[in-house]
């Protein structure tokens, strides 16, 4: 398990909002909005990279960077973790069935989506084991353009884990838009926090350079 630091209840700003959400039978909400991804798309295209794992990078690296999406509950308290790695579902062709598997996160896309494909190809198991809590998880969904999405519940109220989802993208208005979910506890993540990461995941998105990608350090 990644490196954390207990959060002291007594003086967080956020203890009473995250002590009213956490007893809620649903404490988890989902938001989708609307990427533009032309540029990002065009950028992927062209380094012939797999765009569920270019696009498992960018949402998680930008979720990385708004603290709200690395609070989690663990051993009954609650922690902030100094680093999310990744988690995503990988289509197996012959049998179609996915597979979990899980990435740590790295300084750049590059590095991330070869070890991402790599792993990816050497795991046979479709399972490795219940999922840590450090880990932002992703799902893929090419196959629609959907408007909303739902997601399974394990009955667990305290699992903070936030879950990513993107559908089948497509041509509005001239530019090349692609559905995005953010799932997350409310106990830690507002509509503000969501706000943040979707401006600043589209910024990166807007931005993206695969020649002159900047290192993102979690240090």
């Amino acid at each position: 398990m990644n490196p954390y630091r207990e959060i002291d209840l007594t003086d967080w700003p956020r203890a009473t909002h995250c002590a009213v959400f956490r007893e809620h039978l649903l404490p988890s909400y989902c938001v989708t909005a609307e990427l533009d991804i032309t540029r990002f798309l065009a950028q992927v295209r062209a380094q012939g990279w797999s765009f569920t794992l270019a696009m498992t990078y960018a949402a998680c690296r930008c979720a990385h960077a708004v603290e709200a999406f690395r609070y989690r509950f663990v051993a009954d308290k609650v922690v902030l973790f100094d680093r999310i790695d990744t988690a995503f579902t990988w289509l197996e062709s012959e049998s179609e069935l996915f597979k979990v598997v899980t990435v740590p996160l790295c300084p750049t896309m590059r590095e991330y989506v070869a070890l991402a494909a790599e792993t990816a190809r050497r795991q046979t198991a479709y399972f490795t084991g219940p999922l840590g809590t450090d880990v932002f998880q992703c799902s893929a969904l090419p196959w629609v353009r959907y408007t909303h999405i739902s997601h399974t519940a394990s009955g667990g109220k305290d699992n903070g884990t936030p879950l990513f989802d993107w559908g089948r993208y497509g041509e509005k208005q001239g530019r090349t838009v692609l559905p995005f979910s953010v799932q997350a506890h409310h106990s830690f993540v507002d509509g503000l926090h969501i706000g943040r990461l979707i401006d600043g995941l589209q910024a990166y998105l807007d931005g993206f350079d695969a020649e002159q990608e900047l290192s993102y350090s979690t240090e």
